[in-house]
C-alpha cells in the first residue's frame, strides 16, 4: 500500500501535525497509509548555535523517514513507495531533503505545496541571529549559554527577533534576504545535511531519482497582507521601504509589478507572491533533473469580503478533503467551498502517491506546462517579471 508522510508548515517556528485541517484519516479512508510527523522548530530546530549540530529540525524529519522505512510494513505500508508531502515551511524542508545525501533512498516521490529550495542561509549569515539573540538574553553565544535560559524567556526573544521592526541584517553576499523576513529560523546549507545550497545541488543532479509534484497558489501573499489591511493601506514609498529590506532592486521590482498604475500595497503583494513563492517554485522545477510536474491553485476564497482569494495555505483543506474544518463565517475558505474541487485535488495527490500518474505533461523550460487545479487543465505559463530579480 502506498505511504504518504506529511510535514506541516508554520515558518519553522510554529505548527503541529495535529491540526484538524491536516487529518490524515481521509487518506487512510481512500487506501493510503498516512503518517504525520512533528519536528523541532525555532531555536531547537534551526538556530546554528556553535557546538550544536545544525539543521536539527531536518535531522528529525530524516529520522522519521528512517523509521517509516523500518516500520511501516507493520501498518500495511510499502517502504518502497513513500511520498513525502508538505505545505509552506514543511514544503521548503521537503525541497531541501530532495537534495540531501542523508535523505537519499528514504522516499520515492515528493509533493511540495507552496515551497521550494531557495529559503536556506549560509551558516555564517544565520550566526548573526545567534549573536543577536545572545545579546538580547545577555548570555554567551554558546550551547551552554542557550541551555541556561528559561523557556519563557527564550520564546519571548524569538518573538522579539521575529518582529518586522527587529534590527537584524540577514541578507547574503548579493544583498538578498532569501526568506523576505517571513521567518528568522530556516535551514542552513554547508553542513552534512545540505552540503551546498539546494538549488545548486539540483543543478548538479541531486534528487534526480525522485518524482516531484510542486506548485503554488495564485495569490499567496494575500494571506499575510489582506487580513492585516496592509495591502490597501500602504503607498509606494512604504512598499519600497518594506521590499528593500530583502531585495536590492526594490523600486524596479515594484515598477515591474505595476506600481504607479495601482496602489503600492497591491504592487507589493503581487510582487512578493511571485518573489517569495511562485517563481522560486518554477526555478525548482526548471533545475530538477527528474520527472517534475507543476500545479497552481487559482480558486479564490470568499473570506474577507472576497479579497483573500487564492491565498497561502488555502489548498490544504482541499488536499486533505477537510473543507468543513476551514469553511463557514470564520473559515479561511469562506462559505460553501466546492466539494467537487476537494474531491479532485485529493484524488490527484493519491494517484500521484500510488504510481506517479498525473493528467498533464511534465514541466520544462520550453512548454512551461502548469496545471490549473480549478480549471482542470494545463496551460503554458509565461516567465514572470520576478525572474529578472532572483537567481
Amino acid at each position: 500500500m502506498a505511504v504518504m508522510v506529511f510535514i506541516h508548515g508554520g515558518g519553522f517556528v510554529i505548527g503541529s501535525k495535529d491540526a484538524a485541517v491536516q487529518d490524515g484519516a481521509t487518506f487512510a479512508r481512500d487506501g493510503v497509509v498516512c503518517v504525520s510527523i512533528n519536528y523541532r522548530m525555532g531555536v531547537d530546530g534551526f538556530l546554528p548555535i556553535p557546538g550544536v549540530p545544525t539543521n536539527l529540525g531536518l535531522r528529525d524529519m530524516i529520522a522519521a523517514l528512517g523509521w517509516v522505512q523500518a516500520e511501516i510494513g507493520a501498518f500495511g505500508g510499502d517502504g518502497g513507495n513513500v511520498t513525502v508531502f508538505g505545505e509552506s515551511a514543511g514544503a521548503m524542508a521537503i525541497a531541501d531533503l530532495v537534495t540531501s545525501p542523508l535523505a537519499a533512498g528514504l522516499f520515492r516521490r515528493a509533493i511540495i505545496q507552496s515551497g521550494h529550495a531557495a529559503m536556506t542561509r549560509e551558516t555564517s549569515v544565520a550566526r548573526r541571529l545567534v549573536t543577536k539573540m545572545a545579546k538580547l538574553l545577555d548570555i554567551p553565544a554558546t550551547r551552554e549559554g542557550f541551555a541556561s535560559v528559561p523557556i519563557d524567556a527564550l520564546l519571548d526573544t524569538v518573538e522579539k527577533v521575529s518582529l518586522p521592526t527587529a534590527r537584524i541584517d540577514l541578507r547574503d553576499a548579493d544583498g538578498r534576504e532569501p526568506v523576505f523576513g517571513i521567518s528568522r529560523f530556516v535551514p542552513v546549507h554547508g553542513d552534512d545535511v545540505l552540503p551546498v545550497q539546494p538549488l545548486e545541488a539540483l543543478k548538479a543532479g541531486a534528487g534526480r531519482e525522485i518524482e516531484i509534484l510542486i506548485g503554488t497558489n495564485a495569490e499567496e501573499m494575500n494571506l499575510y497582507l489582506v487580513p492585516s489591511g496592509v495591502r490597501d493601506k500602504i503607498g509606494r514609498l512604504l512598499a519600497w521601504f518594506v521590499l528593500r529590506k530583502s531585495q536590492p532592486n526594490a523600486w524596479k521590482i515594484l515598477k515591474a509589478y505595476g506600481a504607479g498604475r495601482k496602489k503600492g500595497g497591491r504592487a507589493l503583494t503581487d510582487a512578493m507572491t511571485d518573489l517569495v513563492f511562485r517563481w522560486p517554485a518554477r526555478r525548482f522545477a526548471e533545475e530538477h533533473r527528474g520527472p517534475t510536474h507543476v500545479y497552481e491553485l487559482e480558486w479564490r476564497s470568499s473570506a474577507f469580503k472576497g479579497e483573500l482569494g487564492a491565498a497561502h495555505a488555502v489548498e490544504n483543506p482541499f488536499v486533505f478533503d477537510t473543507l468543513a474544518v476551514a469553511s463557514g463565517p470564520e473559515g479561511v475558505l469562506g462559505e460553501d467551498p466546492p466539494q467537487d474541487l476537494a474531491t479532485r485535488i485529493h484524488r490527484l495527490w493519491i494517484d500521484f502517491a500510488r504510481d506517479g500518474s498525473l493528467p498533464w505533461a511534465p514541466f520544462d523550460r520550453d512548454t512551461r506546462q502548469v496545471y490549473r487545479l480549478e480549471a482542470g487543465q494545463a496551460v503554458h505559463e509565461p516567465v514572470m517579471p520576478a525572474a529578472a530579480f532572483l537567481p
